[in-house]
């Protein structure tokens, strides 16, 4: 068959990282990192310490030429210096004799984020001592497996160990300061530097780095790269690239900050950490760059858009979903985005030699009989090489490819559920099990490329006419039904294996008497067009992302109530999303009797055991209430919609409370969800109140009818009257002034849903999910 070939010295492997798969977190002397303090979920892991010779064998049959792997900074030096533990580098030195013995290239990256604890106490990496520190570790690191290293990395993906470590706090340690999370990727940069002089006085052969890089794109050029952009749009596009790459590649391979982020770092926190002579010392000539793509970051200009915390200086952008696929993460799937990135790099830096050293995804795999089918997996990993080979054949300098990852793993702040290993791991007997991507990928580099067209499918069909049984049977047997004879078993496991034959879901449901069907049920929610759109766009790609199939089903009549019942007390579906209706009805209460799994968006008016996804409707609106009274309003009246719905129920109550915390006394005018009656409702406060000096809408629509009152009343805003509402729906930042308002989260309701109904289906225990939501400041306060 022919293949579309990579070049002959192309290199394949794994990728891997200490804290993610070694466990034996307090054996033979191994210090604290920040993440064992971090984290909630103890990081045994894959216990790769002592079970390193079978995950190289692992690595072996499958025919892996490299293996990335970090080195634990803390099991080398347990207090972060000083002098070194002997034991912690004498597991490295098994594993890398482990590996040469198999034929399988060393790749060792020195830092993937398990910074010793005993250093954090001492500042962390808002210190530059500890950038000194690191290039003693790496001298120690380089003096024992240096003679059998060829590659070295100092660091993996310095913008996330920075900014979501100590900018956004949802990564160990947990800081949260934009002037912290600059002064930490400083003194990652100054460490390696140092740390690359370190080592090439060693005798290092080759030193690199590991970026991740990500493309920014609006969501309109998601589809089309070359779309022209407003000059508002081409700022903000402009702007996260400098924060996200530019800061990390101009500095490593310019010597130089980009002038456009000297300003932004200045203001947040100031840059007398930034010493002459550090860019030289950072600007190290490098011998290869790692790229870690997994999806592009989607932007726009939008007025009055407060920072995001892990993006310091990026007010006025607002971060977007986009309509594409994604992995069970959420993640987009574009893959023509790694494409980008690799000529990009290569454009910019034509000199540069570049390795793919992460790419992958998550996504929900089913444990069957017979095997593991990650069909999504390998999709991903298959389109993203044909992207890549086309970087190639462009000119892009990649010298290879490293999947992300070998073993399902400890996925930092995710925990354990989060599955992008080609290897399956049961974590309570450490047992591993080779997926389909694995198989698929070993066939990868046995032929050193991909095939021109995927090859077509046999199905189930197909085997049992092979094998000369019925369809019936052979799906018995891949399913690992003990009732099919000997004999039979082995003619259909031979036409299974001569054919290379994937169970699909429909085979797998003959014996499981499972459907893969998923009810999403629209119950016309009133909580507006935007949410439900939402969720059939992402709930089903994510759903779809995980081998199911997504059936739309209306809930408005009492008929459709009863043919949606029937439906899942026959087992025709698996599971079932439901938007239920704002106004109590019984069909959550009917499903949850039926035994399939049921999520439910918004918090149900009646209580009930069933698990919901819904938004914090109650610390929103407290803190729209608090916000007016920082600015000084006294007299704040409220404009309710109507009370038996659950989110103004909540809405009300939070403001409430919010109010009596600075003894006061609400204001209250009740309408429906209309403009006109938002109106009709301000010009009755404004009636009763005359000194009334700001309104708070449980709606956009209220509010903006609110505007329209305030208009007609000859009130000005902000100046005689301010004015919030809720939702931030895309109306709000069009009116005149803009809306201050409370933003809902729409994208990641629906794959809270989405993940909440996954876990349920694989019979994990679940809870009720609330998202925070989040003030956004315009001109009408």
């Amino acid at each position: 068959m022919s293949t579309t070939s990579f070049p002959e010295d192309f290199v394949w492997g794994v990728s891997t990282s200490a804290f993610q798969i070694e466990g034996a977190t307090s054996a033979d002397g191994r210090g604290p990192s920040i993440w064992d303090v971090f984290s909630a979920d103890r990081a045994e892991a894959c216990d790769h310490y002592h079970r390193y010779p079978e995950d190289v064998r692992l690595m072996k049959d499958l025919g892996t030429a490299a293996y990335r792997f970090s080195v634990s900074w803390p099991r080398v030096f347990p207090g972060g210096s000083g002098k070194a533990n002997e034991a912690g580098l004498d597991f490295y030195d098994r594993l890398l004799d482990e590996l040469l013995a198999a034929g399988i290239t060393p790749y060792a990256t020195l830092y993937h984020w398990d910074l010793p604890q005993a250093l954090e106490d001492l500042g962390g990496w808002t210190s530059r001592d500890v950038a000194h520190r690191f290039a003693d570790y790496a001298a120690a690191v380089h003096g024992r497996i240096g003679d059998r290293v060829d590659t070295w990395f100092t660091l993996n993906e310095p913008w996330v160990a920075a900014f979501l470590g100590y900018g956004a706090g949802i990564h160990a340690p947990g800081r949260k300061s934009a002037a912290e999370a600059f002064r930490s990727a400083h003194h990652m940069m100054l460490a390696h530097g140092l740390a690359t002089r370190a080592l090439r006085a060693a005798g290092a052969a080759r030193v690199g780095t590991v970026l991740n890089i990500s493309p920014v794109l609006t969501p309109a050029q998601v589809s089309d790269f070359g779309r022209p952009l407003s000059e508002e749009d081409a700022e903000a596009v402009a702007r996260i690239d400098t924060l996200a790459n530019r800061q990390f590649l101009e500095p490593l391979l310019r010597g130089s900050y980009p002038a456009e982020l000297l300003p932004i770092i200045e203001r947040h926190g100031g840059l007398d950490h930034v010493r002459d002579g550090d860019l030289d010392i950072i600007a190290q000539p490098l011998d290869l760059l790692g790229v870690n793509y997994y999806s592009p970051s989607v932007v726009q200009a939008q007025p009055s858009e407060p920072a995001d915390p892990a993006y310091p200086g990026s007010e006025g952008v607002l971060f977007c979903t986009v309509p594409t696929a994604v992995t069970a993460m959420g993640w987009p799937i574009v893959p023509n985005c790694l494409s980008l990135v690799l000529r990009r790099l290569s454009a910019e830096y034509p000199e540069l030699d570049l390795m793919v050293t992460e790419n992958g995804a998550d996504f929900v795999d089913v444990v069957t009989g017979d095997g593991i089918h990650d069909v999504e997996r390998i999709s991903f990993i298959e389109e993203h090489l044909r992207a890549l080979h086309s970087a190639v054949a462009d000119g892009a300098r990649v010298r290879g490819y490293l999947v992300w990852t070998l073993l399902d793993s400890f996925e930092w702040a995710e925990g354990y559920q989060r599955k992008f290993g080609l290897v399956h791991v049961d974590f309570a007997t450490q047992k591993r099990r080779l997926k389909d991507s694995a198989r698929w990928y070993g066939d990868v580099i046995r032929r050193n490329g991909l095939t021109e067209t995927p090859p077509r499918r046999p199905t189930l069909e197909t085997v049992a006419a092979r094998a000369g049984v019925s369809r019936a049977t052979v799906s018995r047997v891949v399913n690992g039904e003990a009732s099919v004879s000997p004999e039979v078993r082995t003619a259909v496991m031979r036409a299974v294996k001569e054919l290379g034959y994937v169970p699909n879901a429909a085979a797998r449901s003959l014996v499981t008497r499972r459907t893969n069907a998923i009810a999403l049920v629209l119950s016309v929610p009133r909580q507006g067009d935007a949410l439900t759109a939402a969720v059939v766009q992402y709930v089903t790609s994510m759903l779809e992302g995980a081998g199911k199939q997504i059936t739309l089903m209306l809930a408005d009549t009492a008929e459709s109530h009863r043919r949606i019942v029937q439906q899942a007390e026959a087992r025709l579906v698996d599971g079932v999303v439901l938007l239920p209706s704002d106004r109590g009805d019984t069909l959550a209460e009917r499903l949850s009797r039926t035994d399939v799994p049921i999520v439910l968006l918004g918090k149900p008016a009646v209580a009930s055991l069933v698990p919901y996804v819904d938004v914090d409707n109650a610390g929103g609106a407290a803190a729209a209430t608090e916000h007016l009274l920082a600015r000084g309003r006294r007299r704040i009246g409220m404009i309710c919609g109507p009370t038996d719905l659950v989110s103004v129920q909540d809405r009300l109550a939070g403001h409430r409370a919010a109010l009596q915390r600075a003894s006061k006394q609400p204001l209250l005018a009740l309408a429906d969800l209309t403009r006109a009656s938002g109106a009709a409702a301000a010009r009755q406060l404004l009636g009763d109140e005359p000194a009334l000096d700001a309104v708070f809408a449980a709606t956009d629509q209220l509010a903006i009818g609110a505007l329209q009152a305030a208009r007609e009343l000859g009130r000005r805003v902000p100046e005689d009257l301010a004015i919030v509402g809720f939702d931030d729906i895309d109306a709000a930042s069009a009116t005149t002034p803009g809306l201050t308002t409370v933003r809902v989260p729409l994208a990641e309701q629906a794959l809270a849903v989405a993940r909440l109904l996954l876990s349920r289906l694989e019979g994990r225990h679940t809870t009720s999910v609330v998202l925070p939501t989040r003030l956004v400041v315009r001109e009408s306060t």
